[in-house]
């Protein structure tokens, strides 16, 4: 009987280790970061750097070519103590703001009740006619009206001599520049207002209106009891665009003319003369940020009044 060999047994190899994997929840995270990544990325590029490189540019002196020279406050000093034209560009902006953003409401929210009303035929190309303005060159815009309202052959002073009104000098006058670069606002503007005011009226449930009219009420009545407090919500959404944008006219009054006497010299105007024309960057800089304020004390102002008027 032989001896029995030795067979050599394989040994089962180690088992390897599990890979490392993400927890899902990181996993996650990081997936939507990148998604929203694209916004932030540009708001840091276009919105967040030039408005932090704009503050520091506040306290400095420079043209653009020459040397940053760091003068602390002296521009805010400057302007609103040695700067009398700052404060008409400012008292001309709040000016033209009342003449065209106030009126501009009202009338787009007639506009919107008298479009929603069933009567009314050919609704789709009224609401196209309405908003067509917005959507025009702003250029454009102001090219015409400077010739509605010129001197010698404009066309309002025409109608004006029919009636026997003397014409009036609309570029060389405080009060014809404000109502002229108002009215081109309105123009613009109304449509804008009213499609969106449309959409609010369009919300609301027309058995509130078919029980008004059972009750009596004339269309007035229902304009004031009803339609105004079912769309407060988005009258206070359009004052706030609207006293944002008012603060900020700048083309208008560009292409019209300020006038010999700075009355259309709005305080974007200002910042673009000094800035382009002045080459006084610095200086710019501390009316952009000037202007900032203002367009948040404006919309806090607003915001507290809407809310009184709410509650009450």
């Amino acid at each position: 009987m032989g001896t029995p060999t030795n067979v050599q047994q394989a040994t089962p190899p180690a088992p390897r280790a599990p890979k490392k994997k993400y927890n899902q929840r990181v996993r996650d995270r990081i997936s939507g970061y990148l998604y929203i990544s694209p916004f932030f990325i540009l708001f840091g590029v276009f919105g967040m750097f030039p408005l932090i490189f704009t503050a520091y540019l506040s306290f400095h002196k420079w043209n653009i070519l020459g040397e940053r020279e760091f003068i602390g406050f002296a521009n805010y000093v400057g302007l609103f103590t040695n700067d009398p034209l700052f404060w008409k560009s400012v008292g001309n902006t709040f000016s033209i703001w009342a003449l065209s953003t106030i009126p501009q409401l009202f009338v787009a929210l007639i506009l919107a009740f008298v479009l929603n009303q069933a009567f009314l035929k050919g609704k789709s190309l009224f609401r196209l006619a309405v908003f067509m303005p917005n959507v025009t060159s702003i250029v454009a815009v102001t090219i015409v009206f400077s010739a509605i309202f010129g001197t010698q052959y404009g066309i309002i002073n025409y109608v004006l001599s029919l009636i026997g009104i003397d014409p009036v000098n609309w570029k060389g006058s405080y009060f014809g520049t404000h109502v002229a670069i108002s009215l081109m606002v309105m123009w613009r503007w109304v449509g804008y207002n009213t499609i969106i005011y449309l959409a609010g009226l369009q919300s609301i449930p027309k058995d509130l209106y078919e029980a008004a009219t059972i009750d009596g009420a004339t269309k007035v009545q229902q304009f004031f009891y009803i339609t105004i407090p079912m769309v407060r919500p988005i009258i206070i959404f359009t004052v706030l665009l609207s006293s944002i944008g008012g603060m900020q006219v700048f083309t208008e009054p560009l292409i019209f003319g300020a006038g010999s006497e700075s009355q259309g010299l709005t305080m974007t105007l200002y910042l673009y003369q000094e800035a382009f024309e002045r080459f006084s960057f610095g200086y710019a800089a501390a009316i952009a940020w000037v202007l900032f304020l203002i367009i948040i004390l404006v919309s806090l102002l607003n915001m507290f009044l809407t809310k009184r008027i709410k509650s009450a």
